[in-house]
C-alpha cells in the first residue's frame, strides 16, 4: 500500500509516523525562562546526530491548545541552553506528568515534585536521579512549517557512577532500565532486550 503523507491530516500523519519510526528515545528537557522558571518537558522526536562535535537534535512543534511555541522553544531561543535527560522506568510516571501544558510562569519541577541539581556548564539545572544528563548549547534552529529542529552541541555529560566504567568506557545501558516511545501518545517500551549481529 502506498500512503500519500502530505494529503493525510496532521493527526493521521502523526499516528502513522510514530507507529513505524520505533522505538524513539525520549529527551526529558530542562530549560530556564528569562524570569528564572525551570521548565521540564519530554520529547520523543529526538536523537544524537554526530560526535565531531557531539550533536543532538530535538523536533518540537507548537502547543496543540494555542498553536503558539512551547515553553521549551521560547526558553532555548532566549538562553541558548538546555539539558537533556534519559528516562528510566522508575521516573517514567513523573516524566509523563511533565508533558502537561502549564502556564509559562509555572514550573513542572515544582508542580510534580521533582528535584534538581546544578549543571556544570549551563544555567538550566539537571533533574535529580536521571541516569544521564547532557548539557547542551544551541547551535541553530530550523523552522519548517509548524516544526522546529533544534540543533545543539553537547558541552558536558554526566552519568551515574554505577552505570559507567571510566577505564573501559563501557556503559551498562541495560542496568539503566531506560524507556522509549512506541506508537501514539500512550505507547512506551523497555530497552533492556537486544541482540547482536557481527559486522562483516
Amino acid at each position: 500500500m502506498e500512503i500519500d503523507l502530505p494529503n493525510l491530516s496532521p493527526t493521521e500523519r502523526y499516528k502513522f509516523l510514530t507507529s513505524v519510526v520505533v522505538p524513539r528515545p525520549i529527551a526529558w528537557v530542562t530549560s530556564l525562562s528569562e524570569a528564572g522558571v525551570v521548565n521540564a518537558a519530554p520529547f520523543s522526536f529526538f536523537n544524537v546526530f554526530g560526535s565531531k562535535p557531539p550533536l543532538v537534535v530535538l523536533g518540537i512543534g507548537n502547543r496543540p491548545d494555542t498553536g503558539e511555541p512551547k515553553d521549551t522553544v521560547l526558553n532555548i531561543k532566549t538562553s541558548g541552553q538546555f539539558v537533556i535527560h534519559t528516562v528510566s522506568e522508575a521516573q517514567a510516571q513523573k516524566m509523563v506528568k511533565t508533558s502537561t501544558s502549564l502556564p509559562h510562569e509555572e514550573s513542572e519541577i515544582a508542580a510534580f515534585g521533582l528535584s534538581t541539581v546544578p549543571s556544570v556548564k549551563v544555567s538550566p539545572p539537571r533533574i535529580a536521579g536521571a541516569a544521564v544528563a547532557l548539557e547542551c548549547e544551541l547551535h541553530s534552529i530550523q523552522e519548517i512549517g509548524q516544526n522546529r529542529l533544534i540543533i545543539a552541541k553537547v558541552v558536558q555529560a554526566a552519568i551515574e557512577d554505577r552505570f559507567y566504567d571510566p577505564k573501559t568506557g563501557y556503559t551498562d545501558t541495560n542496568a539503566m532500565q531506560l524507556v522509549g516511545r512506541m506508537h501514539g501518545p500512550n505507547g512506551y517500551c523497555r530497552t533492556d532486550a537486544f541482540f547482536e549481529i557481527e559486522r562483516p
